[in-house]
């Protein structure tokens, strides 16, 4: 595809932008308040939750959201800020569809870790204590990972492909490239997008922190020499994607173009990223293929940047590799904790907010850069004139996810 000069390896397809924008974080709910809390320091904190009641679609009542679990009422929440903030949601009915568009061609793709974690726990121990009839027939299908997905489908009547990407810590970037192949090869028009999790139950925060992956210190320090590991989060991202032409027939605005994906395996460790990272260098080379950009045209990445030892070595010296060119790195992490499988949705969702905000949020916690990492860290708020971005995403089991952003 011709873009401004630029030769993408899917020829004739089709441009995709991002027109809408939703977010349940523990820095804040809701776009307004995620992108304030992004700027402010945060304090120690080892588990970091989303403070009140998440209230699910709007709307929606209080027995309604009792058949949900937590993760997919972040995901109803978040789908229904995106579907709102892309001017799709005046008038839709809960089930009917949304109008101005073909809900035949509109898809959904959130991607999950770990499903109802904290609902399937629960239901164990209704089992031992009371037998068989004392678990909720509702247990499957509030635990099932893609319970997220299914949900935003039927609140919002979208019948295209309803699809749930379950790689640790790179669903939420590797739903965002689904939905966006889906639309550039014009399978669909538009899709609801992104990432949700909710799995801070005792045994899932104790076996984090028995394999060593949990900060003591409680704080989340990307790229700091004195990192120690990352603090556990949950929470949710969802963006609206659609066809250039879908949303120019409908005049809306978009905050960025998502150019290209690519997505690819380290094949060598169930939780350590491949050596030098490698495969986290030869994922983010693809993604910019895809975009026809080459390394020197980028100007920012939205790091992984978990805070652990091995993973920010490995990321820093891809980066470094590759780019050479030393574009500014950010990770929201220090502020956000790491929400495993809505990671990279909510990180997405924060590097279309820099595009419109025309400023780097900086990477809290970090204050001294290890100097063995050769990479331009943000360390406090940047403004920056907006352009070719990257986000990444490394999740256990070597899944390496990495999109490209343009300034629409």
């Amino acid at each position: 595809m011709d873009r401004d000069g630029r030769t993408g390896s899917g020829g004739g397809r089709r441009r995709v932008l991002i027109t809408g924008l939703g977010v349940v974080a523990s820095c804040g709910v809701g776009l307004q308040e995620f992108w304030a809390g992004l700027l402010r320091p945060h304090g120690p904190e080892r588990v970091r939750e989303v403070e009140g009641d998440v209230p699910g679609a709007p709307d929606q009542s209080p027995a309604e959201l009792k058949r949900y679990a937590r993760f997919t009422r972040f995901a109803l929440a978040a789908a229904g800020e995106a579907l709102a903030d892309a001017a799709l949601l005046p008038g839709a009915a809960p089930g009917g569809p949304v109008p101005g568009i073909d809900a035949s061609r509109a898809g959904v793709y959130i991607g999950n870790g770990s499903g109802g974690t904290a609902e399937r726990a629960a239901q164990d121990i209704a089992f031992h204590e009371r037998g068989r009839r004392g678990v909720s027939p509702l247990t499957v299908p509030k635990a099932m990972p893609n319970a997220a997905s299914a949900a935003v489908s039927i609140r919002w009547g979208l019948r295209g492909p309803c699809e749930t990407v379950s790689t640790a810590c790179a669903s939420g970037t590797h739903s965002l490239a689904g939905a966006a192949l889906a639309i550039a090869s014009g399978r669909i028009d538009i899709a609801v997008a992104g990432g949700a999790e909710a799995s801070l139950t005792g045994a899932s925060i104790a076996a984090y922190d028995n394999m060593r992956a949990l900060s003591m210190s409680g704080v989340s320090r990307p790229f700091d020499r004195d990192r120690d590991g990352f603090v556990l989060s949950e929470g949710a991202g969802v963006l609206v994607l659609e066809s250039a032409e879908h949303a120019a027939a409908r005049g809306a605005r978009a905050y960025a173009e998502l150019a290209g994906a690519a997505s690819n395996s380290d094949a060598h460790h169930m939780t350590a990223p491949r050596p030098g990272g490698t495969g986290a260098q030869d994922c983010m080379r693809l993604a910019l293929e895809d975009a026809g950009l080459v390394p020197e045209d980028v100007v920012h990445i939205n790091a992984h940047g978990t805070s652990t030892r091995f993973n920010d070595a490995a990321e820093a010296h891809a980066v470094s590799a590759l780019f050479g060119g030393r574009p500014a790195v950010t990770s929201i992490k220090g502020v956000t904790g790491h929400s495993l499988g809505a990671a990279g949705a909510i990180e997405a969702v924060a590097s279309a907010l820099s595009y419109a905000h025309r400023t780097l949020p900086p990477t809290n916690g970090t204050g001294n850069v290890d100097p063995d990492l050769d990479i331009d860290v943000v360390l406090e708020p940047r403004p920056w004139e907006p352009g070719p971005s990257l986000s990444n995403s490394f999740g256990f089991g070597g899944h390496n996810g990495s999109v490209v952003l343009l300034p629409a």
